[in-house]
């Protein structure tokens, strides 16, 4: 086993992954981890699969740049893929990351939130109602895929009559973030950027001529700012395109991943029947639930950065420009950090993932997705308790993004 392991991570190629990979890499990530943590792989990045050394990269923001300008440029051309994932949020460093990140966090205040958790409760109760009238369910298309969906919409006021494109508009733009991007999949991405934008300009001037609460509607304030149009208010670029980028990166940013938390938690329950059954009858763990499945099968499974310097890291040095690419799937199973990581535990703590990074990049929608997930899958337990998985689930395909496109279930 031992060999075999050693051999799994020398061979390992982020750029050439097999279908057993995709299916389940944490036996991958776990001979990385044992035996080469940093490993430099054939196209001359970096990849790090233990806990301590991303938490290492995500703070030390000096060092390691999250500006993707340099990456991106030889993978997109210059494209609208290029355009949007180099002016978005995510992917700046401070000030530009500051300034955008304050605008948006000022919408999504712990008040905020609190707000919403009757419409997101109405919203559940309806899709599970759907679901009980039918008879049975596919879980992603019937029931995850439609909550974050309607929560984004909410945030940006979107006419209900308009968000049918949404989701297609946001598989095209993350796919293309895979490692290896098909001749295809970047044309999707790209239309995917210019239809959105097209979208984007029209609804913006509506909400220019006519604007929303900036407590409640995220695009209202993004376009007047913090002095909420104020001459002292900060407020994003006037010729457009970074409000419009930064639009598209909400939806982007709150959508697929949720979609796939909500996924994989309720498979990892159904496939744990004494941890679906402990969370039947104590309710009240949901919340250590929701960390455990963040923290098991993340849905964000990667992250990147560039070193801005030669810097040393888990024992290595890494010159500058080295691209690195941070294993967050394989950080949250290191038994540094998680004891019996392997094991999924719904009273696991401390449980410090990293889910949701750690530093200045620490994903800003965090609380809303936690409240998201909660209601979902306790709401969803609850009405359909001796649900179960009776199909082959279908994942997505991506080691970016982990998650399912269908998971059929009946409902009991």
């Amino acid at each position: 086993m031992n060999a075999d392991a050693k051999e799994l991570a020398a061979s390992f190629d982020l750029e050439k992954l097999t279908p057993e990979f995709y299916d389940n890499p944490y036996p991958t990530y776990r001979a990385l981890r044992e035996n080469e943590p940093v490993k430099r792989l054939p196209n001359g990045t970096v990849f790090l699969t233990r806990y301590d050394d991303l938490v290492t990269t995500y703070k030390n923001t000096k060092s390691f740049s999250s500006d993707k300008k340099r990456e991106f440029a030889p993978k997109y051309g210059n494209t609208p893929l290029y355009e949007h994932h180099t002016t978005s949020l995510v992917f700046n460093d401070p000030p530009a990351h500051t300034r955008v990140r304050r605008l948006i966090m000022g919408a999504l205040s712990p008040r905020a939130i609190a707000g919403m958790e009757a419409d997101l409760i109405k919203l559940v109760d309806g899709l599970l109602d759907a679901i009980a009238a039918k008879g049975s369910c596919e879980l992603i298309e019937d029931f995850a895929a439609s909550i974050p969906i309607e929560v984004i919409g909410n945030l940006l006021d979107v006419p209900h009559d308009e968000r049918t494109p949404l989701r297609d508009w946001s598989l095209a733009i993350l796919g293309a973030l895979e490692p290896v991007v098909s001749p295809e999949a970047a044309a999707r991405g790209n239309k995917a950027v210019k239809d959105f934008l097209s979208y984007l300009e029209t609804l913006v001037a509506r909400r220019r001529g006519k604007p929303g609460n900036p407590e409640r509607d995220v695009l209202t304030r993004l376009i007047q700012g913090e002095g909420n149009g104020e001459e002292n208010g900060e407020r994003l670029t006037e010729r457009g395109e970074e409000l419009l980028h930064n639009c598209i990166f909400l939806l982007n940013a709150g959508h697929e991943t949720t979609t796939n938390l909500i996924g994989n938690g309720l498979v990892a329950l159904d496939r744990h029947p004494d941890q679906k059954q402990r969370l039947i009858d104590h309710p009240d763990m949901i919340k250590t639930a929701v960390e455990e499945m963040l923290r098991y099968e993340s849905s964000n499974q990667l992250g990147n950065r560039m070193t801005t310097e030669r810097v040393e890291l888990g024992g290595v040095m890494l010159d500058a420009g080295t691209s690195v690419t941070l294993c967050i799937g394989a950080a949250n199973r290191d038994p540094a950090q998680f004891p019996d990581p392997e094991s999924f535990d719904i009273a696991r703590t401390p449980n410090r993932h990293l889910a949701f990074a750690t530093g200045a990049h620490q994903c800003a929608g965090m609380a809303l997705a936690r409240l998201e997930v909660a209601i979902a899958i306790s709401r969803f337990l609850a009405r359909f308790p001796n649900y179960a998985v009776n199909g082959r689930p279908v994942r997505g395909g991506r080691v970016r993004f982990r998650g399912f496109l269908s998971v059929p279930c009946a409902i009991g």
